[in-house]
């Protein structure tokens, strides 16, 4: 099976097995399909083979993905009619010139019955998000949210952050737009329930209070300095006010703060009024507080010069819980009710939605949407388009926000698109660079080396196409960063020789790209060094026939000052640019994001090393042996000062594992 996702012949059940954690009822449910395929005709495109396929079409619900001859799927579309919805594309008329195009390009067609038209707006979901049609429109930000949970996987229930798959027993609260918002929520609720955000480990291991028991944010259970059943009431609030139940929470905080004060008992007191003011701190920053929404996912889109954002706001429990805006891939001809109702079912693919969905235009398939939506979390949830009052007014603002944001991402485009063009110009390119990568290494002593390459385009930092390089060769000598640089340069490039063949000299576009992607090859090369670094990437490229590459080297000026940088390109005399040039700061802000990527990336393998145990190091010890070694010895040095005999006793270790213990840390004795 091919590595890219376009071209992958992926089973209905297959994409559809990802709706387990979400709805496991609705997944269970679903049909065995299997994708049925149109007689080919060699050489035959468009009209022709949609024609060809409609013959044998039935008239029921289901996904069909039109085909070029590449093997690349050019779109996924669903239909209550499958014979209907592709008789259309028969006509071969009244199209857009989109559409139009789309029709041409097809050269096979392949198609999927459901049971119903709500199966296959799932299903249709699904394949978009693995695909990346070049014809569909793409929800191109797809970051999980994070959420607040209440493990209860443990007697003394604790408070956490969370992202992913929701594996661990407890309830979750969200989402929430950004991580910042959940984190300040969760230190707020701290205060003003005293939960615990320790591991079960720390937990366990805990003799005294630690300094959050101290600074009166957590009430202590771990070491009993509040009993059980106590601490399991605070549980409760939380989840109360967590639950839309925050005024009934407050008036009894504040009539026990009353209470306490009547009886003298000014500490207690104290300890309300604070807990109470933590609650008022989470509800005081969440901005805009409809007091007739309780739970609602509001959206709102805004076109404009050819692009589309999509601004998404989250109420729950009466509380504003942040906002998000997405920038989805669509042409520019595509209206704005069908933008957002093909971002709607995709956003929803693996998210939780709101009981009420609250929307700025009216999509064609609500009623769909609803129907899918409830079938998939099981209980009702209602889509609608207000025209009037509260709800009217939080789709409004939600407008407004899009506005702003789509705004602001022109202004910065437009700006990114001047830099790109004036370091076309300063570098001698024919034309300003798509894709701009960087490289940088970094290391101490050799140690825990890395190389790292950022990418950079029309639309600034392109963070999902960063890549990491762990440095491997044995035969580098520590500190060689010209060694380094070379083994980095050579992988990258080999595997880009190998994965994605350049353009060819026509100008015809990669058609590996995926849209709404940076290409895979890059426009520009810029690296850390000065000729001698310049030189060795030279030799590594044409090494592997790549010789019309556009290369840079930047070497920091004299005593590293910022702003006498040295450029050095291949057949041109080492340059400077003036100190206030535009163009100089952009090369600045790549290297040093080059710079910050490799840092950070350093830090944590050497972090990760720092915690290494010897254990990791010995074949056939995994994390369950590895626990039970640990558990029963207490540290890695009782495990190698331990006899064979003391090792078979451990729970889970049979005589063979216990000699291979033994022998690594024993090698030589005899």
């Amino acid at each position: 099976m091919t590595d890219d996702p376009k071209k992958q012949n992926l089973e209905p059940d297959d994409i559809l097995a990802a709706d387990r954690d979400t709805a496991p009822e609705a997944a269970e449910a679903a049909p065995v399909m299997d994708w049925g395929k149109a007689e080919e005709i060699e050489g035959a495109r468009g009209i022709d083979v949609i024609q060809r396929a409609l013959k044998t079409l039935p008239n029921r619900p289901g996904v069909y993905r039109m085909i070029d001859r590449d093997g690349e799927i050019l779109y996924v579309g669903k239909a209550r009619s499958l014979k209907k919805r592709v008789a259309n594309y028969a006509r071969g008329i009244g199209h857009t010139n989109r559409l139009a195009q789309m029709i041409a390009d097809t050269a096979s067609m392949e198609f999927v019955t459901t049971e119903t038209e709500s199966e296959a707006l799932l299903l249709e979901a699904n394949l978009i998000k693995r695909l990346r049609p070049r014809y569909n429109v793409l929800l191109r930000d797809d970051k999980s949210f994070a959420y607040i949970l209440v493990a209860e996987d443990h007697p003394a229930a604790r408070i956490a952050k969370h992202r992913g798959a929701r594996t661990i027993k407890g309830d979750y609260f969200g989402p929430f737009a950004s991580t910042w918002a959940v984190n300040r929520t969760i230190t707020a609720l701290q205060k003003a329930f005293l939960l615990r955000s320790c591991s079960d480990a720390v937990y366990e291991s805990r003799t005294r209070p630690c300094l959050l028991f101290q600074i009166k944010r957590c009430s202590g259970p771990c070491t009993g300095e509040i009993a059980l059943d106590d601490y399991n009431n605070l549980v409760g609030e939380a989840h109360d006010f967590l639950s839309g139940k925050s005024q009934t929470v407050q008036r009894q905080l504040a009539a026990r703060m009353t209470d306490a004060s009547e009886r003298m008992d000014f500490e207690t007191a104290a300890r309300y009024r604070d807990r109470l003011s933590a609650l008022s701190s989470v509800q005081s920053h969440q901005g805009i507080n409809p007091r007739s929404v309780e739970e609602a996912d509001v959206f709102a889109l805004h076109q404009e010069a050819g692009q589309t954002c999509v601004q998404v706001f989250f109420f729950r429990t009466f509380q504003n819980w942040g906002n998000r805006a997405y920038f989805p891939k669509a042409d520019r001809n595509v209206p704005p009710e069908e933008v957002l109702g093909a971002f709607l079912s995709q956003f929803y693919e693996d998210k939780p939605p709101a009981r009420l969905i609250l929307l700025s235009h009216e999509i064609e398939d609500r009623a769909l949407l609803e129907e899918a939506l409830s079938l998939r979390t099981g209980r009702s949830i209602e889509v609608a388009v207000p025209k009037r009052g509260d709800k009217h007014d939080l789709v409004q603002h939600a407008a407004q926000n899009a506005r702003e944001a789509l705004g602001r991402k022109l202004a910065d485009s437009a700006s990114q698109a001047r830099l790109l063009d004036g370091l076309g110009q300063t570098l001698g390119l024919e034309k300003p660079p798509g894709r701009i990568e960087v490289y940088d290494n970094s290391h101490i002593q050799g140690t825990a080396a890395i190389g790292a390459m950022i990418v950079a385009g029309p639309e600034g930092f392109q963070k999902n196409s960063y890549r990491k390089f762990n440095i491997r060769s044995e035969e580098i000598t520590p500190g060689d960063d010209f060694g380094m640089m070379r083994e980095v340069l050579q992988r990258r490039f080999a595997r880009l020789v190998k994965e994605s063949p350049r353009t060819p000299p026509d100008g015809t576009p990669d058609r590996d790209a995926a849209p709404g992607d940076a290409p895979p090859w890059p426009d520009l090369v810029i690296i850390d060094g000065g000729p001698g670094q310049l030189s060795a990437v030279q030799d590594i490229l044409s090494g592997l026939g790549i010789t019309d590459l556009p290369l840079a080297a930047v070497a920091k000026g004299k005593d590293r000052d910022a702003g006498r940088e040295v450029i050095h390109i291949p057949g041109r005399q080492p340059f400077r640019l003036e100190p206030r040039d535009p163009v100089l700061y952009f090369i600045q802000r790549l290297r040093d994001e080059a710079h910050r990527f490799a840092i950070g990336t350093h830090r944590a393998k050497r972090s990760k090393e720092f915690v290494r145990s010897p254990l990791d190091e010995i074949a056939g010890i995994g994390p369950s042996r590895k626990r039970a070694l640990l558990h029963h010895f207490g540290t890695a040095k009782g495990v190698a000062q331990a006899g064979l005999s003391d090792l078979e006793k451990v729970p889970g270790i049979n005589r063979a594992t216990a000699k291979l213990v033994y022998d690594f840390f024993h090698e030589g004795r005899g």
